[in-house]
């Protein structure tokens, strides 16, 4: 089991290295860079000088080749912990990722545990109920979460939420509490407005693993060792639990690879509707402003979660399914 984990840690620097040049490469593709837009407010008689943005080519290296504004960038990351400087929001990086990655994750786990926790059972019950009523509904409730745009569903919920609950809704705390000190008091103000994002963002990809568990448990439950199990008289409820879901899980647990930075990515335009204090605004605002320290942390950022989803769903299949580590 060790081997297996080094392996992947292994493999996982590796692709990081190479990701991080890809990132890097990208955010430069577009024409022209945010000095350029300074340059530009600077002529329309903004109060940015010529001095200031002498001083940031020359600290981020922007009149340097490629590979060494890369090297400058990649090796402050790694050395300093420094993803550079916004000139959009004249911050480090750093202070900006770390501000918003708090509640960034709050939402994702909460979201996360939330689409498993509805559609581990929903999908257990579709499989072994199918073509019976409720496997319909549960059908027809998947189509519509799946064909609903996330967006939509806030706005809905935020209607329902503000007119039925006397709820303010938008962000992830009431105006008292927005820039109040923590308490017990503003814990429970955050979870009363975490069901509304969670919901919305949860909705598609609990829709999603609904399917994934049905057809895969269905595959499993058509399979001679389960006629096997049965005809020697074990209990269906042991026999399900027991044997088809512990396989029929595999598919369903390696999806955390890509759920993670789904939720993070994903929710964007939710974040904006929804006024969330995430990090998918800020990733929408630096791709638009062509901010390109700012873009290329996030993208590293979610590649990080990628990678990370990646290793957990690995590590978590060869401890349920012995055959994995044998391979």
């Amino acid at each position: 089991m060790i081997h297996f984990i080094a392996k992947r840690l292994v493999a996982m620097v590796v692709m990081m290295f190479l990701i991080s040049v890809a990132a890097f490469v990208i955010i430069q593709l577009p024409p022209g860079d945010f000095l350029t837009t300074l340059v530009a407010s600077m002529q329309q008689g903004s109060d940015v000088s010529q001095e200031q943005i002498a001083f940031l080519t020359r600290r981020f290296g922007l009149d340097q080749p490629l590979y060494i504004q890369y090297w400058r960038w990649i090796s402050g990351i790694l050395l300093e912990g420094d993803f550079g400087y916004s000139f959009q929001w004249k911050r480090p990086v750093a202070e900006l990722i770390w501000d918003q990655l708090g509640f960034t994750m709050l939402l994702s786990l909460a979201t996360l545990l939330f689409a498993w926790a509805i559609s581990f059972p929903i999908g257990v019950y579709s499989a072994v109920k199918q073509y019976s009523i409720g496997d319909y509904i549960v059908t027809f409730i998947g189509f519509i979460g799946l064909a609903i745009p996330n967006f939509l569903l806030a706005l809905v919920l935020m209607y329902i939420g503000f007119r039925y609950f006397g709820q303010s809704v938008g962000g992830l705390f009431s105006p008292e509490y927005r820039t109040a000190p923590w308490s017990w008091a503003k814990v429970w103000d955050l979870i009363s407005h975490l069901w509304i994002p969670m919901i919305v963002i949860g909705a598609a990809r609990t829709a999603e693993l609904i399917r994934i568990m049905r057809a895969n448990l269905l595959d499993e439950l058509n399979k001679p060792y389960v006629t096997t199990a049965r005809a020697k008289g074990l209990s269906e409820v042991r026999l399900i639990l027991k044997y088809p879901i512990r396989i029929a899980l595999n598919p369903f647990v390696s999806t955390v690879g890509w759920v993670l930075p789904s939720l993070v990515s994903g929710a964007v335009i939710v974040s904006v509707v929804l006024n969330l204090p995430t990090v998918g605004p800020l990733l929408l605002t630096s791709l638009q402003s062509q901010d390109m320290y700012l873009a290329g942390g996030f993208i590293l950022l979610l590649s990080v979660l990628t990678l990370v989803g990646t290793i957990v769903s690995d590590i978590l299949l060869a401890i349920l399914d012995p055959r994995i580590r044998l391979e």
